[in-house]
């Protein structure tokens, strides 16, 4: 399974962005998926996850009421939509998913995760 993260940009404080990720070549539409960031000179942390069915999600408490995790298994895609952005939100945002199907868990943790998008920069400005 090979991620795309997309969707990343240049917005200013308040502003939205939605984050795509798509899956080149095998479907994970059966696998828990998970949003995380990685600002300059920081740890990479988790930001948000979804289960498989998309009935359950989770975020971390910095974003916990601004950003939206969704998932479209017929189009094999999960967004993200941010919104009242702030410039503590800017890094380079990427997706990651399980090996294991239908997980339905809370994984927070990087090692809980087996495959990983490029990444997408995301920059909010003050």
């Amino acid at each position: 399974v090979q991620l795309q993260a997309s969707g990343g940009g240049l917005v200013q404080a308040g502003g939205s962005l939605k984050l795509s990720c798509a899956s080149a070549g095998r479907t994970f539409n059966w696998h828990f998926m998970g949003w995380f960031r990685q600002a300059p000179g920081k740890e990479r942390e988790f930001v948000s996850g979804i289960t498989w069915s998309g009935v359950s999600t989770s975020y971390a408490d910095s974003v916990k009421g601004r950003f939206t995790i969704s998932r479209d298994n017929a189009k094999n895609t999960v967004s993200l939509q941010m919104n009242s952005l702030k410039p503590e939100d800017t890094a380079v945002y990427y997706c990651a998913t399980r090996f294991r199907p239908f997980s339905n868990g809370r994984y927070r943790a990087r090692d809980e995760y087996d495959v990983w998008g490029q990444g997408t920069q995301v920059t909010v400005s003050s």
